[in-house]
C-alpha cells in the first residue's frame, strides 16, 4: 500500500524515482487537489544528453501522464555560467551560437516522452530561461534578488563545500550559478503558476535555494522532489559505456549501438531498469523479474527494446533487435550494424590493423587497441587476429562488399570501401 494519494507520486514510488520531498504531505495534497506545472532544468553542455539524463526525462513524462503539466527548461542563460555541482573544476565557457546550436539538437528528444500538443494547460512547455536571464540588469538583480543569499548558508552546501575542501578553484562565476537556478524557479512562477522542481539528488540544495527564495519573494509554497543518483550494479556511472557517453541523439549514437547498451545491462538491474526507463506495466515487470538463467536475457532484449522503441521508435527498435539477432545467432551481416567508411585507395595500399581499430572507434589509441588484439578480442570477417602487425586491404573485402572488424561478442563495425 503506497503512503501516496496522488497518482504522480504513488507511480513515481512504486517504480523506484524518489529520493528525496521537500514536503511530502504538502506536495501530495496539492497534487490530488489540481493540476500542478513542475519543471527540470537542462543546461546544453553538449548537441545531446546522455543516458544519464533519462530518469529526469521519464519523471516529466509520468508528471504529464498522470494529469499534470510539465516544462522542460532550457539552459539559455545558466549555461552561459555552468553548474559547479560536484565538479571537480570549472566547465568550459561557451558561446551564444554554441549554446543555441546545443539547444536546437537537444530539443528533438523530448517530444518523444512528453506531449507538447494538448493545449495551453496540459500541455507540456519547452522554455528557455535565456528569456529572463540573458537581459538582467545586474544591480536591480543583486538588489532584489542578491540580497536574499546567505554567502554563509551558501558556502556550506556540499557542491560548492567538496571543491573548496579539496582546494579546487571556485570562481564567481560559477558560484552566482546556484543564484540563478533558484531564480528560474521563481520566474516559472511567476510566469507559470510552477510548484515543483525535480532534478536529481545532487540538485536538493540548488532545488532548496529556489524554494527559500521563492518564500523571500512571495510565490505560494514551492516544492522540491529529487530521484537518486543512479549506478549500475558494478558501480558505473549511468549513461556512460566504455566507449564513452550513450547519447540519446541519433546522429551521435546509432540506434543498434543505443538498444545494445540496454541489452548489456546486468542481470541485478532489470527490475529495478525496466521500472525506471520502460513505460511497462508493473505486473509485467514483476513476471520478467522473476526469470532466471538464461531466461533473464529475454528480459534484457525487451528492456533494450522498449527504451530504444520511447526514444527511436517501434520500427528503428524492431530493426535493432532484429540486427542483433542476425549478428548474435545467425552469425549474417546486417545492413543496419554501425559502419565506417574508408577510402578504397587506403584499402588498397593497406591500413593497419591497430589504425583500423581506433578508426572504428572500438580503441581510443594504438595502446589500447593493441591490448585487445593480445588478449584474443579482435576478429576480421569473424577470424581471430592475433598479429598486431595485420595489415587489411581489398583481399579482406567480403562478397557483400563489406569488411567486418569485430571486438568480443557484441561489437561489430562494417567497414565500408568508398
Amino acid at each position: 500500500m503506497s503512503r501516496f494519494k496522488s497518482d504522480f507520486l504513488r507511480t513515481l514510488d512504486e517504480r523506484g524515482f524518489i529520493h528525496q520531498v521537500s514536503d511530502e504531505t504538502g506536495l501530495d495534497e496539492l497534487l490530488t487537489k489540481e493540476t500542478v506545472t513542475a519543471y527540470i532544468g537542462y543546461d546544453p553542455t553538449a548537441p545531446s544528453l546522455h543516458a544519464g539524463s533519462l530518469i529526469q526525462i521519464m519523471m516529466l513524462h509520468w508528471f504529464q501522464e498522470t494529469g499534470h503539466q510539465p516544462i522542460s527548461l532550457m539552459g539559455g542563460g545558466t549555461g552561459m555560467v555552468g553548474d559547479p555541482s560536484f565538479k571537480e573544476e570549472a566547465r568550459k565557457l561557451m558561446t551564444v551560437d554554441m549554446i543555441e546550436d546545443n539547444i536546437a539538437s537537444i530539443k528533438r528528444v523530448f517530444a518523444s516522452y512528453l506531449d507538447y500538443d494538448k493545449g495551453p494547460k496540459g500541455g507540456a512547455l519547452m522554455i528557455n530561461n535565456a528569456e529572463w536571464l540573458r537581459d538582467l540588469n545586474y544591480l536591480e538583480f543583486l538588489r532584489d534578488v542578491g540580497r536574499h543569499f546567505s554567502v554563509n548558508r551558501m558556502l556550506s552546501f556540499d557542491s560548492v563545500k567538496t571543491r573548496l575542501d579539496r582546494e579546487q578553484s571556485l570562481s564567481f562565476l560559477e558560484f552566482n550559478y546556484m543564484i540563478l537556478q533558484a531564480y528560474d524557479f521563481v520566474e516559472l512562477n511567476q510566469r507559470y503558476g510552477c510548484r515543483l522542481q525535480m532534478g536529481g539528488s545532487d540538485q536538493w540544495g540548488n532545488i532548496i535555494n529556489g524554494i527559500d527564495l521563492g518564500h523571500r519573494m512571495g510565490t505560494p509554497q514551492l516544492y522540491a522532489l529529487t530521484s537518486p543518483l543512479l549506478t549500475t550494479s558494478s558501480g558505473a556511472k549511468m549513461g556512460k559505456s566504455a566507449n564513452g557517453a550513450v547519447w540519446l541523439n541519433a546522429d551521435m549514437l546509432s540506434v543498434y549501438d543505443f538498444w545494445q547498451y540496454w541489452r548489456n545491462t546486468e542481470d541485478a538491474d532489470v527490475a529495478r531498469f525496466l521500472k525506471l526507463y520502460t513505460k511497462m506495466p508493473m505486473d509485467e515487470i514483476a513476471r520478467l523479474a522473476a526469470l532466471g538463467g538464461s531466461e533473464i536475457n529475454e528480459a534484457k532484449k525487451i528492456l533494450a527494446t522498449e527504451v530504444t522503441a520511447i526514444l527511436h521508435g517501434s520500427k528503428a527498435a524492431e530493426e535493432a533487435a532484429e540486427t542483433a539477432r542476425k549478428t548474435f545467432e545467425e552469425g549474417a551481416l546486417a545492413d543496419n550494424l554501425p559502419s565506417i567508411e574508408v577510402a578504397k585507395a587506403e584499402l588498397e595500399a593497406g591500413i593497419g590493423l591497430l589504425a583500423l581499430i581506433v578508426k572504428a572507434g572500438l580503441a581510443a589509441s594504438n595502446g589500447e587497441a593493441r591490448r585487445h588484439v593480445q588478449g584474443g578480442a579482435v576478429r576480421i570477417n569473424d577470424q581471430p587476429i592475433a598479429d598486431e602487425r595485420t595489415q587489411i586491404g581489398t583481399g579482406e573485402i567480403t562478397a557483400d562488399g563489406v569488411i567486418k572488424l569485430s571486438l568480443g561478442k557484441k561489437k561489430h563495425i562494417l567497414v565500408r570501401p568508398v
